[in-house]
């Protein structure tokens, strides 16, 4: 799994049930606006001068003609076909909320989940994706359904009434994530707009990470799922983006075969990261404060040196256009890491 893609979090939830829901319709990957500017893609093609406008719209229409599509996901074995443009869009995943509107969809969503809290125009209702309701779902008249997983057999329930799903698992890597943004593409009707933001996230990501200047030795860093001490291995999707700057996980040597350990304070102590990063901050008010009054965490390089970097959950659980954003904090405190020597 990867970013944790997750989200949303009230109340602490206890344990690895509580962390693996979290990371499964959203983190694990994986704050995940420059990149703001890229979940505006739709606003800024409505607002564009008159010229720009027939372009897009001769676009879109093209798009429309070609219906219907085959849609397959790369990495799995699942494969949907659109019949006709879809009018009345269900997302029930975050991550792909944030998408469908940043590639120009949005005003074919007729609702999403009640995880779905960006942007702010998304359509948020009662409907759960980790529990969906089949009855309530179909209340809404979807042409098609966009999901994370196959939770509660979504897909054969749908299919019996004739509502198309869109599957979009969370990512293993950016490619992954670049290939489920243009499949939200295709299956609407917006495939150009897709790749193009595609293009944008790609070249955004490449720069911020080009642009990181090299500290002297490796850092070291820690990634906070939740004050219970569950991280993500480098085998998640959040870990690969702390892999773009050659940071070094804690947590890979926490032993055990899951991709989101729970780690000892002594562990993480001892370990003596460069840097921690808190995805907890929303959910279970952790910054750096509360780190730095936790028994024996007083000596850890990265709270003795202002290594804490507090993140915003959904960003960090997310995998989508924010992901962007994500890169450029992580960048940002590498940064200031290496200027400190």
């Amino acid at each position: 799994m990867p970013l944790p893609h997750l989200l949303r979090r009230r109340a602490p939830r206890s344990g690895a049930r509580r962390t693996a829901r979290r990371l499964a319709v959203t983190v694990p990957l994986v704050s995940l606006a420059g990149v703001l500017a890229l979940t505006g893609c739709a606003n800024r093609e409505r607002d564009a001068a008159p010229g720009a406008g027939t372009s897009t719209t001769a676009s879109s229409a093209a798009q429309t003609a070609a219906f219907p599509v085959q849609v397959t996901v790369p990495g799995t074995d699942h494969a949907v076909t659109v019949e006709r443009r879809p009018e009345r869009i269900v997302s029930l995943a975050p991550s792909s909320t944030e998408s469908l509107f940043a590639i120009g969809a949005g005003e074919q969503v007729v609702a999403v989940d009640n995880q779905s809290n960006y942007p702010e125009q998304a359509p948020r209702t009662d409907l759960s994706g980790y529990t969906p309701n089949i009855e309530a779902i179909t209340g809404y008249n979807p042409d098609l359904v966009i999901a994370s997983n196959d939770t509660e057999q979504l897909v054969a329930s749908l299919e019996k009434v004739k509502v198309p799903v869109l599957l979009l698992p969370s990512p293993h890597n950016l490619d992954e994530l670049y290939a489920e943004v243009t499949a939200l593409g295709k299956a609407t009707g917006h495939l150009t707009e897709a790749e193009d933001l595609v293009r944008t996230m790609r070249s955004d990501i490449d720069k911020i990470v080009k642009d990181t200047p090299k500290p002297a030795k490796q850092l070291t860093y820690y990634h906070e799922l939740d004050p219970q001490l569950y991280s993500a291995t480098s085998r998640t999707f959040i870990g690969q983006i702390y892999g773009l700057f050659g940071l070094v996980n804690v947590a890979d040597a926490a032993g055990g075969t899951g991709d989101y350990p729970q780690l000892s304070p002594e562990h993480v102590i001892n370990a003596n990261p460069d840097l921690v990063f808190l995805a907890d901050t929303k959910c279970c008010g952790q910054d750096a404060a509360a780190v730095a009054a936790r028994p024996g965490w007083q000596s850890v390089t990265a709270v003795r040196d202002n290594g804490v970097v507090a993140l915003n959950d959904d960003i960090a659980s997310r995998w989508g256009p924010r992901v962007v954003d994500l890169v450029r904090t992580v960048s940002d405190a590498v940064t200031r890491t290496a200027q400190q020597g």
